[in-house]
């Protein structure tokens, strides 16, 4: 690690470390019989809660009434979110919302209690987002929201964000076992131990009888503080449907202790997860029709990589009265080496164009905030909040070659990049009248980035800054129904390496640098209602601009600058649960994207202009005992895949099921995806390749099929 990273990670991370935890205090140490409470995830009557149409919850249950073909797919409970997949599954896979090809995350930010899971200037892509490492049964709840109104986010975050909770401590202990066709195993196990030396942590028995309809990941109400200390351990394997076995193997673990309850606690969560794979790819289209190869064929062997992510994040928090206060520091380690090949013999007709992307990183930093309630502005309720983060990424040897069979034949670029950044915020809540609120906040951003390049005429340093305003005004309720207006200022980052790159790493022509932030706008107007006590429906239209699609092309080892661009659609979602046996929910958006004075070549490459999605559960709800049917229904739209819309994808329709018993502590189930073992692709692409044997190379469709029909089936017992 170089010198130059201590005394900008000192002077910015000084706000935190300067802090005193107060010591954790409990209201009461007399047993209490607590009120029942029933997470319902989606369908929650958010009404005077939620300060815009399109932010929501989803709970544990709604993850686990969904067959899951990958792990990414957890964020398809984010209404209008589509994730797919164009390489191995180890990889991270490309994220579709509100018109925005948000590749492997750009302009889409997660967050794991509190804890950043986007990676900037990385190998890959900016704000590469790989959700391999959490396992789904340790998730308790997804909270997101969508456009550029939350003070509390920043960089990435234009098109919405979304914050994984864990659970506190699980209802029961439990170990599941999973097999399926195209050689997929998995197991996971997963508990919490009490250490308070009195009752049990997770108390099965009265979870049990209470509330027959919680969901073992849930966090328990307890009479008393919670002090226990949760664990989970998952393998999983999988060969995959392709001509070349994709052998992917993953190994996630997780220990948590978790003591206190949700106003007054503190928790240490250590995570790790390593994966490894071989990947088939996108394909020539041509490759397919002339028969050289099939569709779940390959045009390179030997792509595929391994990375791993290990972390640990202390959180801490604290109410007296009515002034709450927050905190959490992480650190976090991950290195990729990726090998890939896009155009096969364009570039390198004797060796290949194989290349491999890498890269090794520290990323350390940490939030605090302090929030007041109960207070008076001008005579009215109020809530004040402030809050300072702090993120700081030491990436090493972060690089690109030329490979042939994964053995390095030239070096594009190598770079060793500190990129940090503070942020300051404040919201202000005020409630004016019994129909009229409003939430207003101000962030600010400082950002530095030190990129020291194997080209020293690629080297510096650059310091930028940003505010953003925000603004939400929420009318009623009247009926049941409140009415939405969203308005804020947004903004995302930049490659570091782009900031202060002059040469072009591959053909050594001088280039221009690119702005390391570039500032976006959204607006929202939004309706929210609960008129049928058993139905929440959500309306929303939204508008979002961006002064320019900057992108870093890892690919290339550059950045390329593009013209600004302007979205708006509509996104309509409801979600009907009346009785305990039965419910369903329908979601669509639709988008309108365009660049902006790009004349009649404005589409966007990739930008979804139509979304559905939707499913319907039968039976035993959440745990309670018999039979249980999940069905869920996905399609998108075809879309450009050139900036002339001469050349579009194919639309997309997938249909996933599972049908399983419940008895007391034991579950079984079978998942059946893609039900209709429908021939659509999972992404596609139109650029310029060179197949072996080729004279010349040719503009063609490439392609990543969807996976055929393939059953898997689980069992579960709880303990």
């Amino acid at each position: 690690m170089h010198h130059r990273y201590f005394i900008p990670l000192f002077a910015i991370s000084m706000p935190l470390l300067g802090q005193q935890a107060a010591p954790t205090t409990s209201a009461s140490t007399t047993p209490t019989e607590l009120e029942e409470v029933v997470i319902t995830g989606k369908a929650e009557d958010l009404i005077g809660i939620a300060p815009a149409a399109s932010a929501g919850r989803a709970s544990a249950q709604d993850i686990a009434s969904r067959p899951l073909l990958r792990r990414s797919e957890i964020l398809e409970t984010i209404p209008g979110l589509i994730t797919t997949q164009h390489a191995g599954g180890g990889k991270a896979t490309q994220y579709f919302l509100r018109g925005f090809n948000l590749d492997h995350g750009t302009d889409f930010a997660t967050h794991l209690d509190s804890m950043p899971l986007n990676l900037k200037t990385h190998a890959h892509g900016q704000g590469y987002t790989d959700l391999n490492f959490i396992i789904p049964e340790m998730i308790d709840q997804i909270d997101y929201v969508k456009g550029t109104y939350t003070a509390a986010d920043g960089d990435l975050s234009t098109a919405g964000s979304a914050n994984f909770r864990l659970a506190h401590s699980l209802a029961r202990d439990f170990v599941t076992a999973e097999v399926g066709e195209f050689g997929w195993y998995r197991g996971v196990i997963g508990g919490s131990i009490d250490l308070s030396g009195s009752a049990s942590a997770s108390a099965p028995a009265a979870a049990s009888s209470k509330n027959p309809g919680k969901n073992p990941v849930q966090p328990v109400l307890p009479s008393t503080e919670t002090n226990a200390l949760t664990y989970a351990l998952e393998y999983n394997q999988y060969d995959g449907p392709w001509d070349l076995s994709e052998d992917f193997q993953r190994w996630n673990g997780m220990l948590r202790w978790f003591k206190g309850d949700d106003d007054n606690h503190f928790a240490a969560t250590l995570m790790g997860g390593h994966t490894e794979w071989t990947s088939s790819d996108q394909v020539a289209l041509r490759a397919i029709n002339r028969g050289i190869i099939s569709r779940f064929g390959n045009l390179d062997p030997t792509n595929g990589g391994e990375s791993q992510r290990y972390s640990l994040n202390l959180e801490w928090a604290s109410r007296e009265g009515d002034v709450v206060t927050k905190a959490n520091l992480f650190g976090i380690y991950y290195d990729l080496n990726l090998f890939s090949n896009f155009t096969y013999f364009l570039d390198y007709p004797d060796q290949g164009d194989q290349f491999e992307q890498s890269e090794q990183r520290w990323i350390l930093g940490g939030n605090l905030s302090r929030t007041w309630e109960n207070q008076q502005l001008f005579g009215k309720e109020a809530q004040w909040t402030v809050g300072v983060q702090t993120r700081h990424d030491l990436i090493d040897g972060i690089g690109l070659w030329r490979t042939t069979a994964r053995e390095r034949f030239a070096n594009i670029r190598q770079d060793d990049v500190y990129q940090a950044n503070i942020s300051l915020y404040g919201e202000n809540k005020v409630k004016w009248n019994d129909w009229f609120r409003t939430v207003v906040g101000l962030r600010g951003d400082l950002f530095y980035f030190d990129n020291q390049s194997n080209n020293p005429a690629n080297s510096g340093d650059e310091l930028a800054g940003i505010i953003s305003p925000k603004l939400s005004a929420i009318f009623g309720p009247w009926h049941d129904t409140e009415l939405y207006l969203n308005f804020g200022t947004g903004f995302h980052s930049n490659d570091s390496r782009g900031t202060t790159t002059v040469i072009d790493p591959n053909s050594g022509d001088r280039i221009p640098t690119v702005d390391p932030l570039v500032r976006t706008y959204g607006a929202e107007f939004g309706v929210r209602t609960q008129a049928i006590s058993s139905l929440t429906s959500t309306l929303t239209f939204f508008w979002l601009r961006s002064d320019s699609e900057l992108v870093y092309v890892g690919d290339a080892g550059l950045n390329e600058a593009g013209s600004g661009s302007q979205r708006y659609g509509i996104e309509w979602a409801n979600y009907w649960r009346p009785t305990d046996w039965f419910s369903m929910d329908a979601e669509i958006a639709l988008t309108h994207a365009r660049f902006l004075d790009a004349g009649n070549d404005d589409y966007i490459p990739n930008s979804v202009p139509m979304m559905f999605s939707g499913g319907i559960n039968l039976g035993a709800q959440a745990q309670s005992n018999g039979f249980f049917a999940n069905f869920r229904f996905r399609a998108f739209g075809r879309r450009p895949l050139i900036e002339d819309n001469s050349r579009k994808s194919k639309d997309s329709f997938q249909v996933n099921a599972s049908v399983g018993y419940r008895h007391n502590n034991w579950e079984a189930a079978v998942d059946c995806l893609n039900l209709f073992d429908r021939d659509d692709n999972d992404i596609e692409y139109f650029y310029e390749s060179r197949l072996a044997g080729e004279s010349s190379s040719r503009e063609d469709h490439h392609i990543h099929p969807m996976e055929p029909r393939n059953f898997r089936f689980r069992v579960t017992y709880r303990f």
